[in-house]
């Protein structure tokens, strides 16, 4: 057993790379979970956890490289959340992702000799985000290089939050996953808010009136729509704001409001009030269009959502005539995906919001052989008036409840098609299927460039006899 204590300051040299993004090494068999850390490094860690089982450290200096390691592209990216692998090769980044999907198979489901194909890289490894969203506080958290430096506004923030701190926020000038423009026009509405005399939101004191800024961005007809989430409502302040940002940003085309006085750090408002321009953007997918509100869900990868539902539609296999069932449906992005190539389609979803846009999305392109039902999947599943063909899941990180498995499995269809953002749930799902269903295929698909997250696409079939 090591002897290694909190605290400690201890050469390591990284091996692999863990579930959840960090480098792994190895003291008299003890795994050491090692933050910022690439396989290959030589790294002085500091020990800031010590478990029976594993300890958990923070790199501190780089001593040897690994020939993996890259230059981030990001001055923030060694303290902000957002990309935490910007600092490994974006070769490496799908090599990992998919080892982890197979991994999460064999060790979680239980389930061996699935073929799982190389991770589809995202057509864009930077500028692929379509929504970001940065918090407002009056507790910025400076970087090293600012910590000296009196000129430093340190009582207003707008930006990511830093890991393992919900209440501290490095105030970002650029981000390099978001559109290169969107950068420019986040730097303007900083100054707006800033030269407006009302004061940041507080995120232990819950007081303040700026509260979040998010910038949504439709690919498809490069626009933008900026939404300002406030803790008040003052349109004194805030329509004269938004002409400024539209005069300044002419592809800005929509700005709204969102008032939230929910102590919650979620950026959706009890209250939406148009201030200038449009009351949505649209977003295309294949040949269709998607109208997106501030609030709506879309997937925020648009060329990644292509390459995912291409996916989903080659493994579903749809000959023209198959009844299908999607599960999870959201806004109806996959059944409208997959409208010209099945007889008819039914969506179930349990937000009431999600099923209105989701119907609003099909009048949008004129499809009429989709439908969305409303409810729990529970309570939707034994009333189901169809017998599907083909079913196409889509679940939450959470993964299916036990229960749904049951209804699915009772269902029977041919093929199914489960769509994750979680291997690990994926893999258990799966498990509780496998009896009934043999694993043909698992496609990894890169919706998230340098982050550890990874989106994957299963291929079943129900077995024989």
């Amino acid at each position: 057993m090591s002897d290694i204590r909190k605290r400690q300051e201890i050469e390591l040299d990284v091996t692999d790379m863990a579930f959840g993004g960090r480098g792994l090494a190895r003291i008299d068999g003890l795994a050491v979970f090692v933050d910022d850390a690439v396989a290959g490094d030589r790294v002085r860690a500091r020990i800031f956890k010590k478990k029976k089982r594993h300890a958990e450290a923070r790199t501190l200096e780089v001593l040897s490289p690994s020939s993996d390691r890259v230059t981030p592209l990001c001055i923030y990216a060694a303290h902000c959340g957002g990309c935490k692998w910007q600092h490994l090769s974006y070769e490496k980044q799908l090599f990992y992702k998919t080892l982890q999907v197979g991994e999460a198979l064999e060790h979680i489901g239980g389930i061996e000799g699935v073929p799982v194909l190389p991770a589809l890289a995202s057509p864009r490894a930077f500028h692929y985000r379509n929504k970001m969203e940065f918090t407002c506080t009056d507790s910025r958290w400076l970087l090293p290089e600012e910590l000296a430096n009196p000129d430093v506004i340190k009582d207003a923030a707008i930006g990511l939050h830093v890991p393992g701190a919900f209440d501290r926020v490095l105030d970002i000038h650029e981000c390099h996953i978001q559109p290169e423009m969107a950068s420019p026009l986040l730097n303007f509405i900083r100054e707006e808010i800033l030269a407006s005399g009302l004061p940041m939101y507080g995120l232990r004191s819950h007081e303040g009136f700026w509260r979040f800024v998010m910038l949504r961005h439709s690919l498809a007809d490069d626009v933008f729509m900026v939404n300002l989430v406030t803790k008040e409502a003052d349109e004194s302040i805030l329509k004269p704001m938004a002409e400024r940002i539209r005069q300044a940003f002419p592809k800005v085309c929509s700005v709204v409001k969102n008032v939230t006085r929910r102590k919650a750090g979620v950026a959706i408002g009890e209250e939406e009030v148009l201030l200038s321009g449009e009351p949505a953007i649209y977003d295309a997918i294949g040949s269709f269009r998607f109208k997106i509100s501030a609030n709506s869900f879309f997937q925020t990868n648009t060329a990644g959502a292509e390459k995912l539902y291409g996916k989903v539609a080659e493994y579903a296999d749809l000959q023209g005539g198959e009844k299908v069932l999607d599960l999870y449906s959201g806004t109806g992005t996959i059944p409208i995906f997959l409208s010209e190539k099945a007889s008819e389609i039914t969506g179930i979803e349990i937000v009431e919001s999600a099923v209105a846009d989701a119907r609003e999305n099909c009048l949008e392109n004129g499809v009429e052989n989709c439908r969305f039902l409303l409810g729990d999947m529970k309570d939707v599943l034994p009333a189901l008036d169809i017998q599907p063909d083909v079913i196409i899941i889509d679940p939450p990180r959470a993964g299916m409840h036990p229960d749904v498995v049951s209804r699915i499995l009772a269902l029977a269809p041919e093929r199914m098609v489960y769509v994750s953002c979680n291997p690990a749930t994926m893999a258990r799902d799966l498990a509780m299927m496998h009896k009934d269903y043999e694993v043909l295929e698992v496609q990894p698909v890169d919706m998230f460039p340098h982050t550890f997250h990874i989106e994957a696409v299963a291929k079943l079939r129900r077995r024989q006899g």
